[in-house]
């Protein structure tokens, strides 16, 4: 698989069964939909996969499901964000031997280490093989860093050179990063939801890495802008701003399967996040009606077969 990265790495959603279990049927469902959306590559299992309520069998078990269903269609990037440097550094080694193109992670997330600990961390990832994004987030899982300091990894460490950017007036940590990374710096993508896509992308990022949910329409809006066609870039993200303000509103993960269930590809919308909110009445009227509106540049839902009902066997790691 080539090393180049670019476009939408869209994010499959983790899907629970009714007794709370990992449904890698419904995976399988989900990585196919984002496929037949035309994602260009995936990411899981990130924030929005709820990675931080899977044990770690069930991670490894996620990544070896996705590896499978995909078969290398596209690239796939392999989540290794851990509690320690040890435990990423295993999740990274296990991505390497899965067959995964590359990992990012962002760093520790229960207690945030020093610079020098993070240092350390990007580096005992980097050892396993493949190419590293840096995740660059807020939030309460995120550890924010400069432009100086994820141009400094790159410089530093062997592999570090895929940058995800999304923190605070994102689209400008974007530019300083690219400006002082040079060569260091392979290539930088947007999150968010891709709602700030178009400020980023003249900025010169290589893609973005939204949810699966909307996968189709972050595609088109990526095609038409690598088109030079911003009149239609305009009109798609017209339709997606709403609809990605709805997702902050009412919460990844729980929103991400809500609108997967409309779309035909998830019958079972239950989380393991918690305080995830629900849509009300009056909030459901309105995601129809922007999903209704968005109809143009949406891929028609697909019957699902589900072929990979069964968990894949994992070996615990010491």
């Amino acid at each position: 698989m080539t090393a180049a990265f670019r476009g939408i790495f869209a994010i499959p959603v983790t899907p629970f069964d009714s007794s709370g279990a990992v449904d890698h049927g419904a995976l399988a469902d989900v990585v196919e939909f984002t496929l037949d959306c035309g994602a260009h590559g995936l990411v899981m299992p990130v924030n929005v996969s709820e990675f931080f309520t899977l044990d770690d069998d069930e991670r490894r078990a996620v990544v070896t499901t996705t590896v499978r269903v995909n078969r290398g269609r596209v690239p796939l990037v392999a989540s290794v964000t851990g509690a320690s440097t040890a435990q990423a550094a295993r999740f990274a080694a296990h991505a390497a031997d899965s067959g995964a193109d590359a990992v990012i992670a962002m760093p520790p997330y229960v207690k945030r280490g020093d610079w020098p600990e993070l240092v350390e961390y990007f580096t005992a990832i980097a050892a396993a093989g493949l190419p590293v994004f840096v995740q660059n987030a807020e939030g309460p899982a995120g550890t924010p860093m400069s432009a100086a300091q994820l141009s400094e990894l790159a410089a530093t460490i062997d592999g570090v050179s895929w940058f995800k950017e999304e923190t605070v007036r994102s689209s400008q940590v974007i530019s300083d990063l690219l400006a002082r990374g040079g060569a260091h710096v392979s290539g930088v993508m947007g999150g968010k939801g891709s709602r700030f896509l178009l400020d980023e992308y003249p900025r010169g990022i290589c893609g973005t890495m939204p949810g699966c949910e909307f996968t189709d329409l972050h595609v088109a809006l990526w095609n038409a802008l690598e088109g030079d066609q911003p009149a239609i870039a305009a009109e798609i993200y017209r339709f997606l701003l709403p609809l990605v303000g709805m997702e902050d509103q009412y919460g990844g993960a729980a929103f991400c399967k809500e609108v997967l269930r409309r779309r035909g590809v998830l019958t079972s919308t239950a989380v393991r996040e918690p305080g995830s909110p629900r849509l009300d009445r009056e909030a459901s009227v309105l995601l129809d009606q922007f999903l209704a509106a968005a109809t143009t540049w949406m891929v028609p839902s697909k019957p699902r077969a589900s072929p990979d009902a069964a968990a894949p066997t994992v070996t615990a790691e010491a």
